[in-house]
């Protein structure tokens, strides 16, 4: 049994232990004055004298456990954008965000510039119908100022009850407006692959709205679809995609690049952080030709995509330059529930690009044309008919195999692919009658 006695000397030694260590490592540092600044225990000691102050002598008491997540997250949000602590509540949000379905606005959102942005709304959610935009500024979350407000508690307030509002200030850098909306919260379910169809005669789409958990797999159902239909070129919309799983984005990648190839590599400060992610040995779908469309919410896992298909020349990117986020988070569970989501490295593009808050620039770029809505509906001007029609004879009028494309960069997106598959063709034939006058040639 440990008497009184005996737990004083233990005590007593341990602290006489730890003096007689500390002064002889003091030496050691006065040799070098700059290494305070990176030695650990100098700088826990002044950490402890502020811990016990304020337990000491702030007005209220304060449990340690809020003292000390409090203390890891200021350490953590001090890091850069990205890096943050998150406490078991936090923690489990972020595993559902991955999953596919969560409750909130539907928006991805960041800091840049010191300031809370929005990456890209998530489409078919609250804040994509009330008219949210890449790179809107969050100002005010219900009248408070997100001047130093951490992305966690930023998503804690933006997020809620389903049916409940929540008001936002932004401010939109390109036009300098300052706008308000009202939104009112929702189940955000997502689903990562949508509009799998044929926008033109042999010409495919398929849009990835995320990368979560199974959209390679979701991706692959939907190109066999399309292949099923003998598409001859294929369009791969990424704008406004965010990201999200780096594993995914490699297996989107993997789809058009095939041989063997860098898709992407991750450059950090310890060599377990350095690898390469390389495509399979065989492209698993047909090389028709190729366009990805990206703007300024294509972030993260679409701009591994698309860097990997621009470096490779596996197709030609249309649209406007994208977000520019080129970091990787690991995620470190903690004994707790928490987990730290940190930054460990830089990823690159096969050709060594770092895009990190420099986006890439498309091989076209074309800027979007919002269609412009009208009140009213308005009256087209009948044409003149070549020939007459009886008055008890309707005319007939038939529909569109394809429906009317009013987005414009999906348009330029059509005509370049028509191009490149009559450029196609030409070749073939041309190829096919060179060996059928060598072949006559020989004849005679």
């Amino acid at each position: 049994m440990l008497t009184k006695k005996k737990a004083f000397y233990l005590v007593f030694c341990m602290v006489l232990g730890f003096f007689v260590y500390y002064r002889g490592i003091t030496p050691l540092i006065a040799q070098n004055p700059e290494s305070d600044d990176n030695n650990i225990y100098k700088q826990l000691e002044l950490f402890n004298t502020v811990i016990s102050k304020v337990q000491h002598d702030y007005v209220e008491e304060v449990p340690a456990k809020d003292l000390i997540y409090g203390a890891l997250k200021g350490m953590l949000g001090s890091l850069d954008s990205h890096s943050q602590f998150m406490d078991p509540e936090s923690y489990g949000e972020m595993k559902v965000d991955t999953e596919g379905q969560f409750g909130g606005l539907g928006i991805e959102i960041t800091v840049k510039d010191h300031i809370l942005t929005v990456v890209s709304p998530i489409e078919d959610t609250p804040a994509f119908r009330a008219g949210v935009a890449p790179n809107d500024r969050i100002i005010k979350i219900e009248g408070k100022s997100t001047k130093n407000m951490s992305l966690t508690e930023a998503v804690k307030k933006l997020r809620g009850k389903p049916g409940t509002p929540v008001r936002i200030h932004v401010l939109r850098p390109d036009t300098n407006e300052f706008l308000e909306f009202e939104i009112v919260r929702d189940i955000i379910k997502i689903q990562s692959v949508k509009d799998t169809k044929l926008v033109a005669e042999d010409i495919g789409y398929v849009r990835v709205t995320q990368f979560q958990e199974n959209t390679a797999k979701e991706l692959e159902e939907a190109l066999k679809e399309l292949e099923s239909k003998n598409i001859r070129g294929l369009i791969l919309d990424l704008r406004n995609n965010p990201g999200g799983l780096l594993n995914e984005a490699v297996d989107v990648a993997d789809k058009f690049i095939g041989g063997n190839k860098v898709i992407v590599s991750t450059k950090g400060r310890i060599p377990s952080q350095n690898k390469e992610y390389r495509a399979s040995h065989i492209t698993t779908h047909p090389n028709v030709p190729l366009v990805v469309l990206i703007n300024g919410g294509s972030a993260s896992g679409s701009e591994i995509v698309a860097g990997a298909i621009q470096d490779w020349k596996r197709g030609i990117l249309i649209g406007t330059k994208s977000f520019g986020k080129a970091s990787v988070q690991s995620v470190l569970p903690l004994q707790d529930g928490s987990a730290l989501r940190l930054t460990t490295a830089h990823y690159y593009t096969p050709n060594g690009r770092l895009i990190h808050k420099v986006g890439i620039e498309p091989d076209i770029t074309v800027e979007y044309n919002a269609a412009k809505k009208k009140d009213g509906v308005e009256e087209k001007e009948e044409e003149d008919k070549p020939f007459p029609f009886d008055d008890d004879e309707e005319e007939k009028k038939e529909e569109p195999e394809f429906p009317e494309i009013k987005d414009n960069q999906l348009l330029r997106a059509v005509d370049l692919l028509k191009g490149l598959m009559i450029i196609n063709q030409q070749g073939v034939l041309s190829k096919t009658d060179t060996e059928t006058n060598e072949k006559n040639a020989v004849t005679q």
